[in-house]
């Protein structure tokens, strides 16, 4: 029987590499070391599962092998550490059918249980519904791990999956769930509660910490969540209490402040994106540097930048402390 991921939060792990000083080649290298050091803090805080080389990896920045050296390495540092089987998705960013389950093959000889897949976006709402439906089931019928599938118009000309498609795809037994990485909460909603799709089968999960609440409550299997990178007890709380059943008035007002603190402090992400969370992970856990992606994505905050998120991030912070 195909496996489904858990449900709970991810994280979508920020890419590390070493300082520019320190590597030889054209780009700065990549650090496996210190991708492991911070996937070991995620498992030992509650996070449930990551999400390697998505957008936030930076997988489009990358070739063959670091992509295969990257989920390798975290994949034995896990088991190393205790942590055999840990949850991985891996991030399959292109459009070309041959080269998506190419990506999906190394993904699986490197020790990743899924894909999470992109929607083919290059060129717009060219990609209609019909058309989407026949990629992701040609992918999903000679991929050799279950796939989810990736929606996040942002990157992808604003292609959007509609809750028809995804009710179609979802009978797949190879497609065991989905990202939206977008605000339309409705649609999010609807596929959650869809009666036609099998929930212990097809997970669904929101990309936006500050989705995780409403929509938990209403059906969804988690998030995928960049802040849970920084503070993974404060994320993984409020997903713990969120899924509760019943939900009693104390946990309910817990709930609350949790979802505010996370979504005030989701704003920073939202306005510095990878730059922001490589330097937050740096300032907060004391790991990578502050020299931000792999070009065009080079670069820090702006000096000061980081103590104007004072107030929000260290609500956060006092919370995260706290457990």
């Amino acid at each position: 029987m195909t496996s489904s991921p858990p449900t709970g939060v991810f994280v979508p792990v920020p890419t590390f590499f070493k300082p520019a000083s320190a590597s030889k080649s054209l780009q700065a290298e990549i650090d496996v070391d210190t991708q492991v050091k911070h996937s070991i803090h995620l498992a030992s805080n509650g996070i449930r599962g990551l999400v390697l080389l998505g957008s936030t990896g930076e997988a489009i920045h990358m070739s063959k092998q670091e992509r295969f050296d990257m989920v390798s390495g975290v994949r034995r540092g896990l088991d190393d550490a205790g942590f055999p089987d840990y949850p991985i998705m891996a991030g399959v960013l292109i459009n070309s059918v041959d080269e998506v389950l190419e990506w999906l093959h190394d993904f699986k000889k490197a020790g990743a249980q899924w894909g999470l897949v992109l929607a083919p976006g290059y060129f717009g709402p060219a990609a209609n519904q019909e058309n989407i439906k026949e990629w992701y089931t040609l992918v999903a019928d000679n991929s050799p791990i279950p796939i989810l599938i990736y929606n996040y118009p942002g990157v992808t000309n604003n292609v959007m999956v509609t809750p028809e498609t995804y009710t179609v795809l979802a009978q797949h037994p190879n497609i065991v769930g989905c990202k939206m990485s977008h605000g339309n909460v409705s649609y999010h909603v609807q596929v959650s509660l869809d009666p036609e799709i099998d929930h212990n089968k097809f997970r669904v999960y929101s990309g936006f910490g500050q989705q995780l609440g409403p929509i938990v409550f209403f059906g969804a299997a988690g998030v995928i969540d960049g802040l849970a990178a920084l503070y993974p007890k404060t994320v993984a709380r409020l997903m713990n209490l969120s899924e509760k059943r019943p939900i009693e008035p104390s946990t309910l007002e817990e709930v609350q402040k949790l979802q505010y603190a996370v979504s005030s402090a989701m704003e920073f992400i939202g306005r510095w994106g990878i730059v922001g969370i490589k330097e937050g992970v740096q300032r907060v856990l004391g790991l990578g540097t502050r020299e931000g992606g792999r070009l065009p994505l080079k670069g820090k905050l702006p000096e000061g930048e980081w103590e104007k998120w004072d107030k929000v991030l260290g609500r956060v912070k006092k919370i995260e402390d706290s457990l």
